[in-house]
């Protein structure tokens, strides 16, 4: 190491949230439901034995945290890579390392994978013959479901956790622990009252967020004498817009409420996911063809005007994009929130195709259907028998093949 290298580590400032990581299970906060005391992973951990999982979890819930832990209870050689900087290349050497490993001191490699996601399938296809043999144990983490980025062959090698966002209770804990250790290092503070609830709401149950925070906000403080001040007024200096956790799984999660309140005739609850939606940044367009398809699906010609009213927010989305765009995308949805609901529509067109596709019951229109324009058609018999019905409305005709006579699709 060169003179160099020794003084940027002497001058490296570890992250708060990375110095106070906990080292324990016991000192692990949250995900009481996978690790607590006699749950299948703890006695897994505590008996010694390893397995390859994936962590699938929001950003800040202990997915990193949680592999270092299991790889310290199992006496096990921990090796992280990133996804989004390691490749096939990296995987190969972890191997022959976790070989050497084994030959010469009999311990098990973990290899940890952050944001495996990231991967493309030739990359997850490369760890599964060392998953197989047992060469490597694997830790993915991910923020996105699995079923979606990872391969089947890989999910079904591994166990998936999934962790949830901390809990107020423990995340509380985290920020006093938090000022506690700055304290202790750097000197007394004093804090407005309401300063873990500050954070504790700004942070959305991501522990990261919230060490950040309290070690910014420390430093961010005023001094009185030789004490530190810390107000709500600062603290809300340095937020100026609160996190918003939205990733793929958030955004298949949020369109289904959003439409699903629609469905159930609650505007206030539409409205607020309409809102969610576009603080976090989606795409404006999406949230309006999902008022159109509600329009259609669950309104239908109980309300006609709905799909009108939807199809011209769509519209007027794409004239005027953002922030105007909320104003026509807010009446659109007050609407059809608010409209009579029907589903004769999609139940119909489904019923029918179900029918046709699944139960084989497909058949050509009668000959009295068949079009007669062309010449010669005559001579086949097609269009004989059919009444004009705007001349004759009294006279019934049967439409349907004759097999499906007095079948109905609509309730």
């Amino acid at each position: 190491m060169s003179l160099f290298d020794i003084l940027e580590e002497q001058n490296k400032q570890i992250p708060l949230a990375e110095i106070l990581r906990p080292k324990t299970l016991e000192d692990f906060f949250g995900q009481t439901d996978i690790i607590k005391e006699n749950s299948a992973v703890w006695n897994l951990l505590k008996s010694g034995r390893l397995f390859s999982l994936i962590l699938w979890g929001p950003p800040g819930c202990g997915k990193t945290t949680l592999a270092r832990i299991i790889s310290k209870e199992t006496d096990s050689i921990f090796i992280e890579l990133s996804a989004v900087s390691s490749g096939i290349k990296d995987i190969r050497e972890t191997v022959e390392t976790a070989k050497n490993e084994l030959r010469t001191s009999g311990k098990k490699t973990i290899l940890f994978i952050d944001e495996i996601h990231r991967y493309n399938k030739t990359q997850q296809d490369a760890l599964l013959p060392y998953l197989e043999n047992g060469t490597i144990y694997l830790m993915g983490s991910t923020t996105e479901n699995p079923s979606f980025q990872v391969i089947p062959a890989l999910i079904s090698r591994v166990q998936i956790l999934i962790l949830k966002p901390l809990d107020n209770e423990n995340l509380l804990k985290i920020i006093r622990n938090g000022y506690k250790y700055l304290i202790d290092k750097y000197g007394k503070i004093n804090l407005d009252p309401e300063i873990g609830e500050f954070i504790v709401k700004h942070s959305q149950g991501d522990a990261r967020i919230a060490l950040n925070l309290v070690e910014t906000s420390y430093f961010a403080s005023t001094f009185k004498e030789d004490t530190r001040i810390l107000t709500i007024k600062i603290l809300e200096s340095l937020v100026q817009k609160r996190y918003i956790k939205y990733g793929l799984q958030e955004h298949y999660d949020h369109a289904s409420a959003f439409q699903k309140s629609l469905r159930g005739s609650d505007p206030n609850a539409a409205i607020y996911w309409l809102a969610k939606m576009i603080s976090a940044g989606e795409d404006p367009r999406f949230i309006a063809r999902r008022l159109v398809v509600t329009a259609s699906e669950d309104i239908g010609n109980a309300d006609p005007k709905a799909l009108e009213i939807a199809l011209n927010a769509y519209k007027a989305v794409e004239l005027l994009g953002l922030p105007e765009g909320r104003i026509p995308l807010a009446q659109a949805v007050i609407y059809v929130a608010k409209a009579p609901k029907s589903n004769e529509t999609i139940t119909a067109i489904d019923k029918a195709l179900h029918d046709i596709e699944v139960s084989g019951e497909s058949y050509p229109p009668p000959d009295h259907l068949k079009d007669s324009h062309y010449k010669d058609a005559s001579n086949y018999g097609f269009g004989k028998g059919y009444v004009y019905s705007h001349d004759h409305p009294e006279i019934k005709q049967n439409f349907l093949p004759k097999e499906l006579d007095g079948k109905t699709y609509l309730t």
